[in-house]
């Protein structure tokens, strides 16, 4: 080998090798990432809460638990699809546990309504917890024991088995921060300030803090 072959050959073993341990490193990182999917009416509302978590990466809002492949916002609004409003949930478990997750989904929506929640009624709002295995059902099951010793009510949320998750139509995606202007009942509105119309109209925070009080996660009781 000349001198020549093995001046250019060094530089690009380094390469390489840098190049492997990017790529380790970056399937370490994606191996370290967890889901977690939950159905708490109106997926703006979910995903705007859980975002604000330390340690969660990303929330999507989507359809989960029907029969129906790649549903539209208006076939689950709808209804007949089967398909629940959900979100999933993509967090690293060494900064924030299910469990904790579990912990505040349950204490930021209503789990004694069956029938949706708030100002949204029928089977696409209902709440639910989508479990992906036999732990995941373990923490759900002591999760909602717990909230409803905590509440002292009834709790109606099911642990369903987990099925194929559908990413909502991309204008649903962040919906509370976006700036796009649509229109809604008191005119044309950023999709921020839509959002927080819609939010306060439907009286989720209200009602969550009624429910929860002090233990309300997302609700701070006003003073």
């Amino acid at each position: 080998m000349s001198i020549a072959m093995h001046s250019l050959k060094a530089p690009l073993l380094a390469v390489l090798i840098m190049l492997g341990a990017a790529i380790q490193c970056g399937s370490a990182k994606a191996a370290a990432t967890e889901k977690a999917y939950f159905a708490g009416g109106c997926f703006w509302c979910v995903e705007s809460d859980f975002e604000r978590v330390p340690g969660v990466a990303e929330v999507v809002s989507g359809f989960t638990g029907g029969t129906t492949n790649n549903p539209t916002y208006k076939q689950v609004t709808k209804g007949g699809t089967g398909h629940y409003e959900a979100v999933e949930i993509q967090y690293d478990p060494e900064r924030v546990s299910y469990e904790q997750l579990l912990h505040a989904f349950f204490r930021s929506v209503d789990p004694t309504d069956g029938g949706g929640q708030f100002c949204d009624r029928g089977d696409s709002y209902r709440t639910a917890v989508f479990v992906s295995n036999p732990a995941e059902k373990a923490a759900a099951e002591s999760a909602r024991a717990r909230a409803q010793s905590d509440l002292g009510k009834r709790i109606v949320t099911p642990i369903l088995d987990a099925s194929a998750f559908y990413e909502a139509e991309a204008y649903h995606q962040d919906y509370y921060k976006g700036t796009d202007i649509v229109l809604t009942r008191r005119g044309p509105k950023s999709k921020t300030s839509a959002y927080k119309f819609y939010r306060d109209g439907c009286g989720r925070d209200k009602k969550v803090l009624e429910l929860w009080g002090d233990d309300a996660v997302f609700v701070a009781p006003k003073s």
